[in-house]
């Protein structure tokens, strides 16, 4: 688990099929000085966080494919909106 911060959306005309439907978040993972932690991430989002909010994600595979399917690509996942 880590935070990140919500920095935009991103759209896609051709993904892979278990991407069908979901929405994407473009997210700058953080450290926990909150200095950025590497590039951004696309992080999937059934919460609905928004641009500016700080998210909890997960990398967890188990969770992404229990979301999204055994065969997704799918790395992160939007786990929660802490206050």
């Amino acid at each position: 688990m880590q935070i990140g911060l919500v920095v935009g959306t991103a759209t896609a005309t051709v993904k892979h099929p278990s991407f069908q439907g979901e929405r994407l978040l473009v997210v700058q993972l953080e450290m926990a000085t909150g200095a950025p932690d590497g590039e951004p991430v696309l992080v999937f989002d059934r919460l609905g966080a928004g641009r500016g909010d700080r998210i909890l994600v997960t990398n967890d595979g188990a969770v992404l494919q229990g979301l999204l399917g055994k065969n997704t690509p799918g790395r992160w996942s939007v786990m929660g909106l802490p206050d």
